[in-house]
This record gives structure tokens, sequence and C-alpha cells, in this order.
């Protein structure tokens, strides 16, 4: 259930927009987050310096200064979780805001459901231990040590490379992840421009996890342009 989780979570909430400041307060403290306001760069350092928090979400433009540049600062010197929010919907300023250290970025308007979601996603990302040698979401399985994938109980085969970008995507379930990013870590940073050969393994991988038929969900979602989300819905 969406806000189960919200409970003792402190948020920053960053806009310098009276109105969606007013609404970002009442959708989050109305789930039980307890929640710190800001309206520029200055009194979001200021907050977070005080009181440390557990997430943010940061518009993107600010009176005195860049909400993506301000993302860079808190990732920095923390792992919280934050989601970039902006009336622009182009592709450059989301790859900049996930390349300084965004979890996800939303374009305005957007729906308090969405944005609840999302929250939690990109919070149970963060805070999840992740120790265990077996990752599962939805249905399909991982099994780290003996490099096994299931689907319902039911052995999946994959190569090489598409078990090491399932566990990459599977790691940061819910947060948007570029081309550029996806292709680093299980390519190398020789192939961080090779979007066509990450593309075709996605298309591959797809076809082998998502269960065959109509009305059935999958596990890899496209933000064109941008990169790919590992979200089973």
């Amino acid at each position: 259930m969406i806000g189960s989780s919200a409970r003792g979570r402190r948020l920053l909430a960053c806009d310098d927009e009276p109105q969606i400041l007013r609404a970002l307060k009442v959708i989050l403290r109305e789930h039980g987050y307890d929640v710190l306001a800001a309206a520029s760069v200055e009194e979001a350092l200021d907050a977070v310096s005080v009181a440390p928090v557990d997430a943010a979400v940061i518009d993107v433009l600010l009176p005195d200064g860049d909400g993506i540049e301000l993302c860079r600062r808190f990732r920095r010197g923390s792992d919280m979780a934050i989601i970039v929010l902006s009336a622009v919907g182009e592709e450059e300023q989301k790859i900049r805001a996930l390349e300084a250290g965004a979890d996800d970025y939303m374009t305005k308007p957007f729906s308090p459901r969405e944005l609840l979601a999302r929250l939690e996603a990109v919070l149970r990302r963060a805070y999840s231990s992740r120790v265990d040698t077996v990752l599962a979401s939805d249905g399909l399985e991982i099994d780290l040590a003996a490099h096994v994938v299931r689907r319902d109980g039911q052995d999946i085969h994959l190569t090489r490379l598409e078990y090491e970008l399932l566990c990459v995507l599977v790691r940061n379930e819910g947060r948007l992840l570029t081309h550029r990013a996806l292709l680093s870590e299980v390519w190398g940073p020789a192939y961080a421009d090779d979007t066509p050969v990450l593309r075709t393994h996605i298309a591959r991988l797809r076809r082998k996890i998502d269960p065959a038929g109509a009305g059935v969900r999958h596990y890899i979602h496209t933000e064109p342009g941008v990169g790919f989300r590992f979200d089973p819905r």
C-alpha cells in the first residue's frame, strides 16, 4: 500500500512555486512523511544541514541556483533518495539530472499517486540492504550464487551479458538508469555511447523474461531517449 513505509521518514520538498510547495507538503504529510519545506537552494542546504533527510523532491529551476546542481551537492555527502521535478521534459535535462545523482525524474504536471509510488520505489532502492544471495521481484528470481534466473519457478537461459544487465536493473529496481550508465556498468566505459547494442540486448532480455500473453506484467520499462527502469507492474 502506498505510504505504508513512509512513517518516520523525513523528506525535503524544494520548489519555488508556493502552490506546488503547499501541495507537496499536504500530499506527503498525509502519507506519513515528516516534510521539511524549502523554496531555494540556500533554504534547502540549511534545512538538510540541521535535520538530515531520507529523501528529497527537488525542482530544477530555483531562484538562487540550479536544482540539478543542488542534487549533485547532496549526492556528494549523502545516499538520500532524490527525485527531480521540472516543467521541462527535454531528454537532455533528464539525463543531466540522472547523471548528477538523481534516482528519478518527473515532469510537471504529475499525479500525486505517481509521485508517491516513485518515491516509495527510490526509497526501497536506497535503503534496502540487498545483501541476500537471491534477488526476487514479482515472480522473477535471480540466484546470484548459482547464476540462475527463474520466472514463476521456471529456469530461464540468459547469456552472460543478458544476466549482468538484468542484475544491474534489478539491483536498481524503480530507478531510471540512463543508456550511458547501463553500458558503462555492463560493457565498460569504452562502450558508453553504443546505445544500439544496449537496445538489442534489452529486446532479447524482454523476450526471455516477460511472460507471454496479453495483459501480463512487464519487468523492464523504457524512457524514450533516456534509459530503462526495472519496475514490475
